[in-house]
């Protein structure tokens, strides 16, 4: 008889919505001691799923149908109070953003203790002793319980996140996408701790994940979903090996394969040089006596014309300041940024603004990066209006790039949460080209799409980087992306360069024992 079972669960969603059943008729069996992943694109029904076995839906998302049985108890027929006894003692779960799920103002042995004593009848000393010894079996002997989750990184926010939901030893262990934004390093060890602590406590596992190479890492059994529905599952090697579903088949061919496919370009014609180029940040304000933190340690790099080069590293090792330097969103201390044969780097504003748009940027968030109350059209138009260009002649152009992209120039008139993560992608890359740039930077474009959407937008920038003969730089921590669309790579650590050089030559043999470590780290390398 397996720990948890689904049987033709239907969840509605409210009048509006795209559709009017979140799942139809999902049928799914968790076995004692077994791994299962639940695969599909945002929308498939996947996270519901899951809410709904916690008994955590949103308001206005109701099951309407079918039964889920834990240990032989339906909890859909279980009262409010039953279900509030249940979560954290028998079935808990890891979400995916710990930062959103973490309380900001409470320390990080508060909010584990708290989880303790709101089952336990324990002293909040022994409470947190108890969380000592979690977060310590999690890794973070180091970290102060008074640390609080801002002071931490992703990762260890997300081995705090684990350690909340261990420490009243559940039969269930739900992780909904803890890996998502993560480092491939970073990931590697929070999956590789999940399957520990599975192993160590015999404890069932429901992992929520878009990424296949996670799943052939991790599961026993995979069910895929689409639309609400399970269109395929079954053992991990027979569904990845033999996939007989349409659509399983296209989530397996987008997932990147980590093998480079673009050779180098023949001849490099600069458009940017970046020589010796150095920054810091000093930590504790302007007037503290702490240290300062080097982001960027004497970098140089160069940037041809026509061509794409990677960026990668993991977090904090200088990916994203090298970026903000070279468009000047920050001030380096010291070295060149040349664009073509004009030094920018200690340019001031009023000489640098005429420049400014031939360098563009992409962003990570585009929802974020784009004004929530300002329609697609204003959004795209505001940097040609900022250089003086006719409303007219830029509403012309941004029709135009709205096309380049995919998109309809109907949505010039729709607001940003109207559109899904790849349509807004595609709307602020459209935005960053509507001043014909030279040089275009995208800042993990890519991170948080899934594996199908990204695969579109990956194409599309590689498109419009040969229509239009940009240099890119391209800036991501996946190693797999990288592969699929840069002709070079530099590889960051500790804000500094350890290697670089032609993609197929950084993948074939890395010089580098840390790019070594970055290649070995990739999900579900030797499988898919």
């Amino acid at each position: 008889m397996p720990l948890v079972s689904i049987q033709k669960l239907s969840v509605s969603l409210p009048s509006g919505a795209d559709r009017a059943l979140a799942t139809e008729g999902v049928s799914l069996d968790i076995g004692a001691a077994e791994i299962v992943c639940i695969v599909g694109e945002s929308g498939s029904g996947k996270s519901i799923t899951a809410h709904a076995i916690m008994g955590l839906l949103p308001r206005g998302v109701v099951a309407t149908g079918g039964n889920i049985f834990f240990d032989g108890v339906d909890l859909l027929r279980q009262p409010a109070d039953a279900m509030r006894r249940r979560r954290g003692r028998d079935i808990a779960m890891i979400f995916q953003d710990p930062m959103a799920a973490l309380n900001p103002v409470l320390a990080i042995g508060k909010q584990v203790s708290e989880q303790i004593r709101a089952h336990q009848r324990i002293s909040e000393t022994q409470a947190l002793k108890q969380a000592a010894r979690l977060l310590g079996e999690m890794g973070l002997g180091d970290v102060s319980l008074k640390a609080y989750p801002h002071q931490l990184s992703g990762g260890q926010r997300q081995r705090v996140m684990i350690a909340m939901a261990l420490s009243l030893s559940p039969r269930l262990l739900i992780a909904d996408e803890p890996t998502t934004a993560l480092d491939v390093t970073t990931q590697a060890q929070i999956l590789k701790l999940i399957k520990h602590i599975q192993t160590m406590r015999e404890m069932s596992v429901l992992l929520i994940t878009h990424d296949f190479g996670v799943v052939a890492d991790m599961a026993d059994s995979v069910a895929v979903m689409r639309h609400g529905k399970i269109v395929e599952s079954g053992a991990t090697a027979q569904v990845l090996g033999n996939p007989s579903h349409a659509y399983t088949r296209a989530l397996i061919a987008a997932v990147p394969r980590g093998a480079s496919q673009l050779p180098p370009v023949s001849q490099i014609q600069p458009v940017i040089q970046v020589k010796n180029l150095t920054k810091r940040f000093r930590r504790g304000g302007l007037f503290s006596s702490t240290p300062t933190t080097t982001a960027l340690d004497d970098v140089s790099l160069i940037l041809g014309r026509g061509e794409t080069l990677g960026v990668v590293g993991e977090s904090g090792s200088g990916k994203s300041t090298l970026a903000r330097c070279i468009i000047r969103l920050l001030d380096p201390d010291a070295g060149e940024v040349r664009l073509e044969d004009v030094d920018i780097a200690h340019m001031r504003s009023a000489a640098l603004r005429p420049l400014r748009r031939r360098i563009q940027m992409v962003f990570q968030d585009p929802f974020s990066s784009l004004n929530p109350r300002q329609t697609v059209g204003d959004s795209l138009i505001a940097g040609p209006r900022a250089h003086g260009e006719d409303v007219r002649a830029a509403r012309h152009r941004a029709a135009d790039m709205l096309d380049l992209v995919g998109l309809s120039p109907q949505v010039l008139q729709r607001l940003p949460h109207e559109f899904s993560g790849g349509q807004r992608q595609r709307i602020g890359l459209a935005r960053a080209l509507m001043l014909r740039p030279e040089v275009l930077i995208a800042d993990e474009p890519v991170s948080a799409l899934d594996v199908t959407v990204q695969a579109q937008v990956l194409k599309l920038l590689d498109d419009v980087r040969r229509q239009m003969n940009l240099a890119m730089l391209f800036i991501t921590h996946d190693m797999r992306v990288a592969a699929q669309i840069c002709h070079r790579v530099v590889v960051m650590r500790h804000g500094r360069i350890v290697e670089q050089g032609p993609t197929r030559d950084i993948f074939a043999a890395p010089a580098s024992d840390y790019t070594k470590a970055l290649l070995a780290a990739i999900p579900g390398r030797q499988a898919l």
